[in-house]
C-alpha cells in the first residue's frame, strides 16, 4: 500500500494549506460538470490543497488508487500511470461482485503540478471512442482550482458520456481525495 515517506509527504504537502478544518471545508466545492459547445465537457472542482498535492495525486499510482475508485464497494487492482508524454495509462475498477470496466490512455503532455493532457478511451465493456483532456490545477486562495476540459470526437460520444452520470462516480472520488490530502 502506501509507505510512511509517501504519508509525510503529502502531510508535509497539506500542512501549509489546511490551518483549520474550516478553511479546508470553505475552500472545497462540489465538481460541476458542464457541456460546452457540441464536443466539450468541463469539470470544475476546488480542493483545499496546493496544486503539487492535487497534481501529485492525479499523477502516482499510489494515490490515484486510494481516492479514484468512486463508491465505497469498488476498487482499483490495476493502476498503471506513466506519468511522463507517451506514458501508459491503465485503470481497472471492480464492484468485487464480478462487476467492472476499465480505461486506457496515453500522457500527450505534463506540465509539473500545473497541466496534464492525455487521451483516454473508457471501457463499458464496449469501448468508447477515445477522447482528449486537459486538466488544469491552479492555486485559488488557501487551495486548488482545477479544471478538466474532455474533448470528445463528436456531439454523440459527448452526449454518451455524460448518460453515464459520471459526476456521481467523480465526486464520490473528489471527496476521498479531499480527506487524503
Amino acid at each position: 500500500m502506501f509507505g510512511q515517506d509517501d504519508e509525510d509527504a503529502i502531510e508535509a504537502l497539506a500542512a501549509g494549506w489546511n490551518e483549520t478544518q474550516e478553511a479546508k471545508i470553505e475552500t472545497m466545492s462540489k465538481v460541476t460538470v458542464k457541456a460546452e459547445g457540441d464536443r466539450h465537457v468541463v469539470v470544475v472542482r476546488r480542493f483545499a490543497a496546493s496544486p503539487e498535492a492535487v497534481y501529485r495525486a492525479h499523477t502516482e499510482p499510489k494515490l490515484i488508487q486510494r481516492w479514484l475508485v468512486g463508491s465505497d464497494d469498488w476498487s482499483m487492482p490495476v493502476c498503471i500511470c506513466e506519468a511522463r508524454s507517451g506514458g501508459k495509462i491503465r485503470y481497472e475498477w471492480t464492484d468485487g461482485k464480478g462487476g467492472g470496466f476499465y480505461q486506457t490512455g496515453q500522457f500527450i503532455a505534463l506540465e509539473p503540478f500545473s497541466r496534464i493532457v492525455h487521451v483516454e478511451r473508457m471501457y463499458w465493456p464496449d469501448p468508447t471512442p477515445e477522447y482528449q483532456v486537459e486538466t488544469r490545477f491552479e492555486a485559488a486562495g488557501a487551495g486548488t482550482l482545477m479544471t478538466m476540459r474532455m474533448a470528445f470526437p463528436d456531439a454523440a460520444a459527448r452526449t454518451a458520456m455524460l448518460a453515464t452520470g459520471m459526476e456521481h462516480g467523480m465526486e464520490a472520488g473528489y471527496v476521498r481525495l479531499d480527506v487524503m490530502i
